[in-house]
């Protein structure tokens, strides 16, 4: 007899990108609600440079956590007018989205290219290859 659990691990990702440089990832394990999406835009936040924090436009889509009261007000105070969300351009957009059509697509070969059969050999797999994806292209 063997035993397998019924659902298979996870792990939520997250990440951004400027004109130059990935910023991230940030690992995300819970059901993401209003006060977990604050801890990792938070998060975010303090990764960025002066540069990014005064120039910098941050985009997201139109998930509730993303876009409720609490998590719109906390967005705007870091960047004023400089957000881009649902109604300023159209879901799934390939052109407004490079982390998912771009980013994603470069890295997921070599992510999963050793067959990663836990959470932790995911997440140092994904980290390296953010870490080889930013020297080759820099």
């Amino acid at each position: 007899m063997s035993e397998v659990g019924l659902h298979s691990e996870k792990i939520g990702v997250w990440c951004g990108m400027s004109w130059r440089r990935i910023i991230g990832p940030i690992f995300f394990d819970a059901n993401i609600t209003t006060a977990a999406y604050m801890e990792i835009f938070n998060t975010f936040v303090n990764q960025l440079d002066d540069e990014e924090l005064s120039i910098g436009y941050f985009q997201q889509d139109g998930a509730t956590s993303h876009t409720s009261h609490v998590s719109m007000a906390e967005i705007q105070s870091f960047s004023g007018d400089r957000v881009i969300w649902k109604g300023l351009w159209p879901l799934r957009s390939p052109d407004l989205k490079p982390p998912d059509y771009f980013l994603w697509g470069c890295l997921k070969g070599r992510v999963y290219q050793n067959k990663p059969r836990t959470i932790d050999a995911l997440k140092a797999n994904i980290i390296d290859t953010r870490l080889i994806y930013i020297h080759k292209y820099r």
